[in-house]
């Protein structure tokens, strides 16, 4: 059976298209409410939606301030319960802080889940004491795409002039491949700069800033004429610099 520290993956009489639902969708909150229906103000920061994600047996909420993250599991009932969360540390704007303390205290109640199907699905999490939070469902890269390629990529501080066919004209990002090794230290040459035709899922440029970034790669079995056969997803920003402008 799972412990309270560390939830494990759901099992044994859990609903199993329930688990599947969560695990293949991101979700959005959209609406958060207390027993008496009005606004829980606390975890809607305006432009701070969380975004929940459970990759197996783990769950992370981002949205406020920090990361949060911990197991998770599924009770027989679809009670949802979720462990102790860490946060990273960063600090931020006192609403978003108080966001993240918001959800956490949430989290740490068994919740009762459910789905309402669609191509946009909506989860209800409902707490012990009547708080009802709804969160909107994307499915995750990895449920349409299979397992994705892990590269670097450096993107330039400026984007540039690009006219990628038959779009009109536009700005592109600069990015060129870096490589790692397992203790995270820089190895061989960067690779060539290239102009970036489409965007990086997860990642806002930033005029005159320098990133390294760790994208998940996924491969599309069956792209449209005009796209990439690549989906590019943001996993972690690993390096990030000013640069002055000449």
């Amino acid at each position: 059976e799972a412990g309270t520290a560390a939830p494990k993956p759901p099992q044994g009489e859990a609903d199993a298209s329930l688990v599947h639902d969560l695990q293949d969708h991101r979700w959005t909150l959209q609406t958060a409410t207390g027993a008496d229906g009005k606004p829980l103000d606390a975890l809607l920061v305006p432009d701070h939606p969380f975004v929940m994600g459970l990759d197996g047996e783990r769950i992370g909420v981002q949205g406020g301030c920090n990361q949060l993250s911990g197991g998770w599991r599924l009770d027989p009932g679809n009670q949802l319960k979720v462990g102790p969360l860490a946060s990273t540390m960063m600090a931020c704007e006192a609403p978003l802080m108080a966001a993240d303390k918001a959800m956490s205290v949430v989290l740490a109640q068994p919740l009762q889940a459910s789905i309402e199907p669609g191509q946009a699905p909506t989860l209800r999490l409902l707490s012990p004491e009547r708080q009802t939070l709804s969160f909107l469902g994307q499915r995750t890269p990895q449920s349409l795409y299979g397992a994705p390629t892990r590269i670097f990529l450096e993107v330039a501080p400026q984007r540039v002039a690009c006219t990628p066919t038959p779009m009109p004209p536009t700005t592109c990002l600069q990015v060129r491949e870096r490589r790692f090794d397992d203790q995270g230290l820089r190895v061989g040459e960067p690779g060539p700069w290239q102009t970036f035709y489409g965007e990086i899922e997860g990642y806002r440029h930033q005029p005159g800033v320098s990133t390294v970034l760790r994208i998940n790669r996924f491969n599309r079995s069956q792209p449209p004429a005009d796209a990439s056969a690549y989906v590019y997803v943001l996993d972690l920003v690993v390096e990030s610099a000013i640069i002055d402008k000449k």
